[in-house]
């Protein structure tokens, strides 16, 4: 068997790029190679997808503190080998203090700064009761063996790779993480850091050690809850001892629709990566793919203005759907699609302020982290996990060693005007206490035509997430990529407002972009789109391929 399946893969290199990890018995991506070192690991001994997605929730939480958290939230896609489905809602909530006006004056104008670095711009943390709560009811180890490999990391040292090193060293960030004293003590140096060099973070050990021992709810209740509220008291936040007792993850039905005879299994608010991504997959089944050449200008105009009447619809409608009534049915359906789609002209941009959002009709940042986990059962999960910005609040909680989010700048801080990453929101993402704010994040499971398990997919990205992972699917499905191939390509980017296509800088041709232009598309240059960590599973050969996207240093561990 194994000598075939060398053959065949060597056989497969002649015409696309290889996978970076393949293995028979289960796979873990995720944007560090110790946290998918761990993460396999639990796979080895025993233990089921959501035993091994819990172990590397909290190993990013040391290994990738800019973006990997405990201080944050996140959502989780599930399928179990039987075929069903659920997901599980960690997003973090407005605190019970909140209100829809308080990032504004007494003029109603926006407070510049106050929604990004400061204790107001902190949501109560979901990722701790997330991952608690999905091992209380699916996982299979105990849940101290699944966190005691991030506690000795975290007690000991790991050494820093290339991405921290350009982080930690960015002028930008080492001013940033400088204005908190608590973050200032961790995760700056006067000298700045080395790669190898060991960031050792003894409090985040003993935070970790506490969860271990008393369980999650240890976080909400216990010494680390007290720790928060100190926190709070010392920059004058909004969280307070009643915020986190009250806090609970959501379990959801998933978002289901399908793609060329692909069940799509992705979340529901308040993710709008769910509903969004039926929209643009959905218009994008209305055009004839195999008349367009791939990423010709006419694939990216098509591509583009399917893209900027979903997010359309994303700032109009969209927000926590335990806080107002959202049409799924109808978002999601082959007529609304066929709907917006049809005035699509081939060959002239639409301009932004002409489309239509959803209300008229008859009828996130970039700092996130993404990982996937398949067992050898077939169970695979789906997960993305942010604190919003890099290194989120930039505020640490005292001598507990880890960073707060900045999640509250994700609402609509004020109708029309665009958050940090230029989305725009209406009241449907107004501030309300206990109310979760939208995201982007986009984390989703894709059985092939005859309901087996295909792929597991997601990215961080901010408001490109959701993108990136429609592109990945059109990929594979549409130009039958190999998975490498799929996450490799250049992307494009377009969400309504900024009226722009960002594309991938110096991974396009000067032509494709002289004819777009002549479309009457304004074009922007980004360095990278994403960074999609993802498994498929061959059927046929019996193998799950694992790969890591090469925008950022993570990694494919199977065994």
């Amino acid at each position: 068997m194994n000598k075939i399946v060398i053959i065949v893969l060597l056989i497969s290199t002649l015409f696309s790029k290889m996978p970076d990890a393949v293995s028979q018995n289960g796979m873990v991506v995720s944007s560090n190679a110790i946290a998918s070192q761990i993460g396999a690991q639990v796979l080895r001994d025993g233990g089921n997808a959501v035993d091994a997605a819990v172990a590397v929730g909290f190993a990013l939480a040391v290994v990738h503190p800019g973006a990997g958290n405990i201080g944050g939230g996140g959502f989780m896609v599930v399928r179990f080998a039987d075929g069903t489905a659920t997901t599980i809602d960690f997003r973090e909530v407005a605190p019970l203090a909140s209100s829809k006006d308080m990032f504004l004056d007494e003029n109603g104008e926006v407070i510049s700064g106050k929604s990004w670095n400061t204790s107001y711009a902190v949501g109560v943390p979901g990722t701790v009761a997330g991952l608690g709560y999905v091992h209380e009811k699916y996982g299979s180890k105990r849940w101290s063996s699944l966190i005691a490999p991030s506690i000795k990391v975290a007690r000991y040292g790991h050494e820093i790779d290339y991405l921290n090193y350009m982080l930690l060293n960015s002028p930008y960030y080492k001013n940033f993480l400088s204005n908190d004293p608590e973050t200032r003590s961790i995760f700056t140096k006067a000298e700045g850091y080395q790669v190898g060099d060991l960031l050792i973070q003894k409090d985040l050990a003993n935070t970790l050690s506490r969860i271990s021992s008393f369980g999650y709810k240890e976080f909400y209740e216990g010494k680390t809850a007290d720790m928060i509220i100190d926190c709070m008291d010392r920059t004058n936040g909004l969280i307070t001892h009643l915020d986190l007792i009250n806090y609970r993850p959501v379990e959801r039905d998933p978002i289901e629709f399908y793609y060329h005879d692909n069940k799509v299994i992705t979340m529901p608010p308040a993710s709008s990566g769910g509903i969004v991504l039926a929209e643009i997959l959905n218009q994008l089944e209305t055009i004839d793919l195999s008349s367009i050449s791939y990423h010709s200008a006419d694939h990216i105009h098509y591509m583009s203005e399917i893209e900027k009447r979903a997010y359309a619809d994303r700032a109009e409608v969209l927000g926590d759907m335990d806080f107002i009534e959202i049409p799924i049915d109808t978002l999601i359906g082959d007529a609304y699609a066929a709907f917006k789609a049809s005035d699509i002209d081939c060959c002239k941009a639409s301009n932004s302020e002409d489309i239509i959002p959803f209300k008229t009709m008859n009828t996130e940042k970039e700092e996130t982290t993404h990982y996937s986990v398949v067992d050898k059962w077939g169970n695979a999960v789906s997960v993305t996990t942010t604190v919003n910005g890099w290194y989120g609040s930039g505020i640490t909680v005292d001598n507990a060693g880890f960073l707060l989010n900045n999640e509250m700048d994700d609402f609509s801080i004020k109708p029309g005007y665009p958050n940090k990453y230029g989305l725009v929101g209406s009241w449907a993402n107004s501030i309300a206490p206990n109310k979760r704010m939208l995201s982007s994040m986009s984390p989703s499971i894709i059985e092939d035509e005859e309901g087996d398990l295909f792929l597991v997919v997601g990215s961080p990205g901010g408001s490109t997430i959701i993108t990136t992972v429609a592109q990945i699917i059109s990929n594979v499905i549409d130009y039958n990529m190999s998975l490498k191939d799929a996450v490799e390509s250049p992307r494009t980017h377009h969400q309504w407002l900024p009226d722009k296509i960002t594309i991938e800088d110096s991974r396009f041709s000067p032509h494709v972009i002289d004819k777009l232009e002549e479309y009457g598309h304004d074009i922007g240059i980004k360095r990278s789109i994403g960074e999609a960590n993802c498994i498929m599973y061959d059927k046929k050969l019996n193998l799950f391929y694992g790969v890591s996207d090469d925008r950022r240093n993570g990694q494919a561990v199977g065994y």
